[in-house]
Parts: C-alpha cells; structure tokens; sequence
C-alpha cells in the first residue's frame, strides 16, 4: 500500500508539471514561448510528449504490477474471510435446543434485517442455530476496485499502443494526406456559426475524404462534438485559427509560396536550416504599451503578422510585419498576406 501511494504521488506530480507544457511542439515552438534553455530541458526530458516518454510509462507500469500483485496476494485472504463469515457455527454459543417461539423471534428479525432465507443448523456439539446470511460479496469491494482500476491503466495503455491519430489542417480548396494511408482530405468548405450576440456558436468544416488507392470518395460535415466517419476512420473538428500565404523571394525573384496557419511555420527551399515562424495574427493591429501586440476587434481592418526568424535552431530575431512590410535577411525576402 506504501508503494501504492508513493506511484500515485509520482504520478500526480508528473501529471501536474505536464499540463503547463504544452504538448506536440518542436524545439522552435518551445524556444519561442519561453526560451532556448528551457526549451533544451523540455526535450531532454520528454516533457513535450510526458504521457509517453520512457519514464511516464515505467511508474505506470510499476503501479500495475503493484494493483495486480496485491489482488494476487488478497484473494486467498477474501475467501477464507467471507468463508468464516458465512460459518455461523463458529459463533454460536449457550446450549439447547431451539424453541417454536426462538424461531418466530428470529424469522421477526431477520425479516426486519432484510436478510434472505432462514436456514437451521446444529454444531458439532449438538447445539442447534438458526442463521441468515448477506452481502458476503462486500469482502470484495477493495478487490474488484483495483482490479477495475489495473484495468482502466491496461485497457488505456493497449489503446495508446494501437491507436493512429493524425492532423491535417489548412484553408478552404486545400487537399492534405492523412498521415501514413492513402487517404487524401480536401477541405471543401469552412464556416463559423455565430449566435445573436456575435459570440461564436459552432465552427464547422466540409470535407471530402478520396481514397487514392481505389478512387473512392467521401464527404461529410464535421463540426465542435459532432465528428463523422469516413472510410472507417473517425474525423474531429479539432481547431481553429488564422492562415496566411508566405512568399519568399531570392535576389528579388519568388523562391516559394506556401499558405502557412499561425503556429505553424516553413521553411526556406533552398535554405533547410532557415525557418520562418508564423507566430499569430491580429487582423485589427494595434501595439498597447506594456502589454504588447493586440487586436482591437476581429474585423480585417489593419493585419498584422507576429513572425520569428531561427536558424539553425537559434532564434535570430522576433516582430510584427503590416500587410505591405517586408522581411529581409540576407538574400532572401520575405512576405505575407491574404489573411
């Protein structure tokens, strides 16, 4: 049981620190929202994919050994208590024999305790007992919930090891593989429901899903909590955000052109190492002293483009671009527009 709860302990705490990191991101990402150094020890220690690293998975598994151990251990011990409790003669004391109205008394009693039938017996001795018996399973209560619990951990954990998931994401007319299959998303439409107060209700995505194998295709809407399957894989609308389209040019002619999705980033063609980071964008930009970049309402009214530049994983630089800035490092120049 000690051991038990100092997994448990380990665990809270592991779980804890992974929720303030998020997870999935590069080294850059991280560099950027907080810094280099800290960045360095997130991957190092696989905080950036806590729930999978190699040291997340061994205190679970040592937590499963130890609830299947101590159900190994208990079950021996369960039945011989719930044995000795249903073993009424173990507890019979005084002597003679039981009278017509002991056992009118008695059915009076065990019918009020709700207990099941009344049974007759005699011990060894030759005293004879009148006894009932109930909830004899409630020995097992601990038992079955760690079990139960060994079980969520096994079941959860075979889960992660055979599930797939991937993420493809881009704007309207846009086609992205998903992942590893032949399966080809084209996002056909995207549409924001607002209520009548102007707040947002449901964000929604058409989509048409082509198997490039056979020819095959399939199309549905997917909106917040409201997935649909295709082809035997299961589509979520999982977030939403601002794109842009990047052009970089080289000695003043067009090296690249990408549509690029704030919090995502690209890199240069002929430059690997060279990335240029797509921070966020403010469609109605405005700087407020002392607390930074901010947008003073969602309407395209004055865009601007938060950018980082790294190279070679180092951050050489950090701004916002307007719509007609332009972006120069070295040779190359860079670009952005139609938010």
């Amino acid at each position: 049981m000690q051991f038990a709860i100092i997994l448990l302990v380990l665990l809270a705490v592991v779980c804890s620190i992974a929720s303030f990191v998020t997870q999935g991101q590069s080294y850059a990402w991280y560099a950027q929202q907080y810094s280099e150094r800290t960045a360095a020890v997130i991957v190092a220690l696989h905080l950036d994919d806590a729930f999978h690293s190699w040291w997340f998975i061994l205190i679970t598994a040592f937590l499963c050994v130890n609830l299947l151990l101590c159900n190994i251990l208990k079950f021996p011990q369960n039945l011989k208590r719930m044995k000795n409790a249903a073993d009424a003669a173990r507890h019979i004391g005084g002597n003679g024999d039981v009278t017509a109205e002991e056992i009118r008394d008695a059915e009076k009693l065990f019918s009020a305790l709700h207990f099941g039938k009344m049974q007759r017996g005699s011990t060894p001795e030759g005293k004879e007992y009148l006894y009932a018996s109930k909830n004899g399973t409630g020995y097992w209560g601990a038992w079955v919930c760690h079990l139960g619990i060994f079980l969520v951990i096994l079941g959860f954990g075979l889960g992660q090891m055979t599930k797939q998931t991937y993420t493809a994401y881009g704007v309207p007319g846009q086609s992205r593989a998903i992942g590893d299959t032949s399966y080809i998303v084209t996002i056909d439409d995207f549409q924001i429901g607002h209520r009548a107060d102007d707040t947002v209700e449901q964000y929604t995505s058409a989509i048409t899903v082509r198997d490039a194998e056979t020819g095959k295709s399939e199309q549905a809407e997917i909106s917040v909590n409201h997935p649909a399957t295709l082809f035997g894989l299961r589509f979520y609308q999982n977030s939403t955000g601002w794109a842009a389209k990047v052009h970089v040019d080289k000695d003043g002619e067009m090296l690249q052109e990408e549509v690029v999705c704030a919090g995502d980033y690209l890199r240069v063609k002929d430059k690997e190492d060279l990335v240029i980071y797509f921070n966020a964008f403010y469609p109605d930009y405005v700087m407020v002293e002392g607390v930074g970049p901010q947008t003073a309402s969602s309407e395209l009214k004055n865009p601007a483009y938060l950018y980082s530049v790294y190279y070679m994983d180092r951050m050489l630089g950090m701004n916002a671009l307007l719509e007609e800035e332009k972006l120069t490092i070295d040779e190359y120049t860079v670009t952005f527009s139609e938010p």
